[in-house]
């Protein structure tokens, strides 16, 4: 085997970043581009170092008249290199980028948890990376959006989702797979300029480079990594102010007239909270509202209930989405989610 750069690099970031142990079962999801054609090269060349068990896996989102092809293609690669090969194809037509995402993670979930792989693994690369940053910076989001590409984040209590390729831009992707001549699948919706993601890459990035920085992938890719340890460390701090606010619990008998039941789900006081900078303010509030909104909270719910830290005795809100209400009672901030 010709052992390259990128093969030590990865070698090196897998190890440094313990992203898989040995023997581990891993899933690589391949669609046939150049990342996943990359990163299934990669993994199949270190396997004898960690003795892994690999599997590939297609998801065939019929979105393309050329979908069952391109399915064939990959099974064709797994034949030829040995590997397992599990196909899941869509029963309907997913024609959003957001649709195709949630069916796909389902699906790589439920095959992964029944034949016991640990770990789902992607081709994300640093190219990746760089435009979910300006997707989402685009869209307003903090700095929870701007870092969401993470090098590994739990699908389910015994899985993960790992993304060993976000220090390798696209441009080095492609260059590995052309010299060890892997044959790339090229899927006609990247060229698609009706979806963002497709603009962001085709006309942002490239005018980007011409007109500010020629590695702008990288320097996105890296601010988004140093978001993403700060982000760790707030969420942490965040939770800690959390548990410190919600000491006291008040409680009433239940339906039983025994077991006791909390008169108020959240229960935050607000002489605790006045005490920490606003950012954590502003944390501690969005955990609350994930626990309790039926969708992720935007930013004004979550100015809202962070106004009541400071507002007047007997300030109530309007109802949440859900029909929670917030209101202050003293040095508390009571949340009911009776509608």
């Amino acid at each position: 085997m010709l052992w390259t750069d990128l093969h030590a690099k990865i070698h090196r970031t897998i190890r440094m970043r313990h992203l898989f142990a040995r023997h581990q079962r891993l899933l690589v999801a391949v669609s046939g581009g150049q990342d996943s054609l990359c990163l299934i090269k990669l993994l199949l060349d270190l396997q004898p170092k960690w003795e892994w068990h690999l599997a590939i896996v297609h998801c065939d989102h019929r979105w393309r008249s050329d979908s069952l092809a391109n399915a064939i293609h990959v099974e064709q690669l797994a034949k030829n290199w040995n590997t397992l090969f599990y196909l899941e194809t869509a029963t309907q037509a997913l024609t959003s980028e957001a649709a195709a995402r949630n069916w796909r993670y389902q699906v790589l979930s439920a095959i992964a948890q029944e034949n016991n792989y640990h770990c789902i693994v992607t081709g994300h690369t640093a190219s990746d990376r760089a435009e979910t940053l300006l997707y989402n910076l685009i869209r307003g989001t903090g700095a929870d959006g701007l870092q969401a590409l993470t090098w590994e984040r739990p699908l389910t209590e015994k899985i993960t989702l790992v993304r060993p390729l976000l220090e390798i831009t696209r441009t080095q992707t492609k260059q590995f797979c052309d010299d060890f001549h892997l044959p790339i699948w090229e899927d006609s919706t990247n060229q698609d300029l009706q979806y963002a993601r497709n603009r962001i890459r085709q006309e942002l990035i490239p005018y980007l480079q011409t007109n500010f920085n020629p590695k702008v992938e990288s320097a996105l890719a890296q601010t988004a990594e140093l978001l993403q340890g700060e982000v760790e460390y707030l969420e942490t701090a965040a939770q800690q102010l959390q548990e410190a606010a919600t000491i006291e619990t008040e409680e009433a008998p239940g339906a039983d007239g025994l077991t006791p039941v909390p008169i108020f789900p959240f229960r935050l006081n607000r002489r605790v909270l006045q005490t920490a900078p606003q950012a954590l303010q502003r944390r501690v509030m969005r955990q609350v509202l994930q626990k309790i909104l039926p969708d992720a909270p935007s930013f004004e719910h979550i100015e809202k209930l962070t106004n009541l830290i400071t507002a007047p005795n007997r300030t109530q809100t309007d109802p949440f989405p859900g029909g929670a209400i917030a209101q202050v009672q003293d040095d508390w901030i009571y949340i009911s989610t009776e509608i």
